[in-house]
């Protein structure tokens, strides 16, 4: 038997509770994980308060993000007792996921924890971590160069946002956070690396089809206008990496900054995103994040704090990441 956060649904209504199930009830997978820390990223505040369709079938295990130790292996390249971090692949939304004792999952679905990285620090880390990366490196292979001008970065306080505005900072990029927290949160941002601070409140006017130019690259969280606002804005030959759609999923827009000013928006996809690349960005994020990131940006809660933790994420309540000790 072991402890898992289990939802079910009844009368089109998600029920979120922490019970004892049996291990027999796991999947028939390549690999059984005892899970040493999990997290809870927007999309499984979603999942847990039944606020949006992410969970294909019920009951379901939620926790898109786990990290922890092999317990059974059917596959050579993870031996018994080695470390791996799990993110993506539909765990958590099509699979039961992170936030239980015990995972069984397929061996393509894993990567092997990165030297210098506990598992800890990865749940930290996690898939919001691992999206940020794709997006900088995304601004790189752009060819935006930190002498280029300033960065944006949309949704600054959650946790995609906060990580990228550290992975820039410590590139030599001059990040510019973009929240609707900023009063509580412009400390944590200065300290992160943000060179400054924008209320959130200026994006969310309606774009005209161009305005005055102001950003080498941004990066977006948001979507729909405020994602609308910082394409009108961008210098010429700027990229715009998005990666979310906390504000919808529409894009109120025109062509006018793609074709007047060569602006480029590239599509940042952390699910199913291929192993080489997956193992080079934890790589990166392992050199590159300093020791602050870990203290000042992450909240460690139990499992039996999930579900209230779940609604406050969805509220904007919580800034940077939340990992779940198991």
């Amino acid at each position: 038997m072991f402890n898992a956060l289990i939802l079910e649904q009844h009368d089109k209504k998600t029920i979120a509770e922490i019970r004892q199930i049996d291990e027999s009830r796991l999947p028939n997978e390549e690999i059984l994980v005892a899970v040493d820390y999990s997290s809870i990223n927007y999309k499984d505040g979603l999942a847990i308060t039944g606020k949006g369709r992410v969970i294909k079938a019920f009951p379901a295990i939620p926790g898109i993000d786990l990290a922890g130790t092999v317990l059974q292996s059917n596959d050579q390249r993870y031996p018994v007792g080695s470390k791996i971090i799990s993110t993506g692949w539909g765990v958590g939304e099509s699979y039961w996921g992170g936030l239980a004792e015990k995972v069984a999952l397929k061996a393509d679905w894993l990567v092997p924890l990165t030297d210098g990285l506990s598992t800890k620090n990865a749940m930290k880390i996690g898939t919001a971590g691992l999206t940020a990366m794709l997006c900088v490196q995304a601004l790189i292979d752009a060819d935006i160069k930190p002498d280029d001008g300033e960065i944006l970065v949309t949704g600054a306080s959650g946790g995609v946002g906060s990580t990228a505005i550290t992975l820039l900072a410590q590139l030599g990029y001059k990040a510019v956070a973009v929240t609707g927290r900023a009063k509580e949160n412009s400390e944590l941002l200065t300290t992160l690396g943000a060179t400054r601070i924008i209320e959130r409140g200026e994006f969310e006017e309606p774009a005209r089809a161009l305005e005055q130019q102001h950003w080498a690259g941004a990066i977006d969280t948001v979507g729909s206008k405020v994602l609308a606002k910082v394409l009108s804005q961008m210098n010429y030959n700027g990229a715009v990496a998005a990666c979310g759609l906390a504000g919808g999923f529409d894009l109120p827009t025109t062509v006018m900054p793609f074709i007047l000013r060569g602006v480029k928006l590239l599509g940042i996809d952390s699910v199913y995103c291929e192993y080489d690349k997956r193992v080079q960005a934890w790589q990166r994020l392992t050199t590159l994040l300093p020791e602050k990131f870990y203290q000042q940006a992450c909240t460690e809660i139990s499992l039996n704090e999930t579900i209230h933790y779940a609604e406050k994420i969805i509220n904007g309540q919580v800034t940077g990441r939340t990992v779940v000790k198991l």
